[in-house]
């Protein structure tokens, strides 16, 4: 008996099909290992951009635009444009209704242990924290895309999203998100560093934004382990106004402002002005040291979550 063959090619303007066990099994068939991680990727991460992507799975912005485009068609991604007044944005992609079944799958779960409702995974799309979130996922694609064009060993070695961070601290401090970032030593070897990551937009008050580090204080004393907070700001004098609110801090923490502008001014690169220090800028694996906090030596995130 001849197999049949499920057509995956819903138009751009379809509504996705009815889920069916042959629909599933044709697109696991055709799923890659980088579309399984991709889908991964933005359920964690709630909401991706193609360029986002991009610099973190492809080798090029053409291979993401096409394989993301059949993704949709085949209904594992959803696709969002969000509106804006002048010119367009890129395309925002959110977990679809036959990815969600995959992941599902690939956990050993029910697609309803897995908490989807496409009507949720699309709203973060329209959101006022749309900008927020793709502020945080960013940070983290510059890093990604820092790490490919090295090729040296560079990483980035986690990556927690807010919901898995509030998870685990959520009683006592809330990061945007939790990474850790590798980069090989030139003594040989690989020197790593943890951080929480504090994106910050411009719109909350800056003594609300000062006062996240008695949280982290709190977190520190109950875990034992001072994890540097990072500053992530929107503006050279946001920062300077920011940094005569918290001269000093209990817990090990930095500030850079994200300008975008320039291919020097990333995450990775000299950026970070450690607070309590002087006026060197140092590049992120450099802070392990400018902070005094040497990762190598520290328990493993998992094992500092408050109980």
């Amino acid at each position: 008996m001849s197999r049949r063959v499920v057509r995956l090619r819903r138009p751009a303007t379809a509504p996705p099909p009815r889920m069916s066990p042959e629909l599933l099994a044709e697109l696991a068939h055709r799923l890659t290992d980088r579309d399984r991680h991709v889908l991964e990727l933005v359920w964690d991460h709630r909401v991706l951009t193609t360029h986002q992507l991009a610099a973190i799975c492809f080798s090029t912005p053409g291979k993401a635009r096409h394989r993301l485009l059949e993704l949709f068609r085949m209904s594992a991604l959803e696709r969002v444009q969000p509106w804006t007044p002048v010119g367009t944005r890129p395309w925002h992609w959110v977990l679809g209704p036959a990815g969600a079944h995959v992941l599902a799958g690939q956990r050993g779960i029910d697609v309803t242990e897995l908490g989807y409702k496409r009507t949720a995974a699309l709203a973060v799309c329209h959101s006022r924290q749309l900008g927020h979130q793709i502020g945080v996922n960013e940070f983290f694609a510059q890093l990604h895309r820092h790490a490919r064009t090295r090729n040296d060993g560079a990483a980035v070695k986690d990556w927690w999203p807010q919901r898995r961070c509030a998870r685990l601290w959520g009683d006592l401090a809330r990061p945007d998100a939790y990474g850790r970032w590798t980069e090989p030593s030139p003594e040989g070897g690989l020197v790593e560093v943890d951080f929480f990551l504090e994106y910050d937009t411009g719109t909350e008050p800056l003594p609300k934004v000062a006062e996240k580090l008695t949280d982290y204080t709190a977190l520190a004393e109950s875990t034992g382990i001072s994890t540097p907070v990072l500053f992530w700001l929107p503006s050279r004098a946001r920062e300077t106004n920011l940094r005569r609110l918290i001269r000093t801090s209990p817990v090990p923490a930095a500030t850079a402002v994200h300008t975008g502008t320039q291919p020097d001014d990333g995450p990775a690169e000299q950026v970070w002005l450690p607070l309590g220090t002087g006026d060197r800028r140092a590049r992120l694996i450099e802070l392990a040291e400018a902070l005094g906090h040497p990762t190598g030596d520290q328990p493993s995130p998992e094992q500092t979550s408050c109980r």
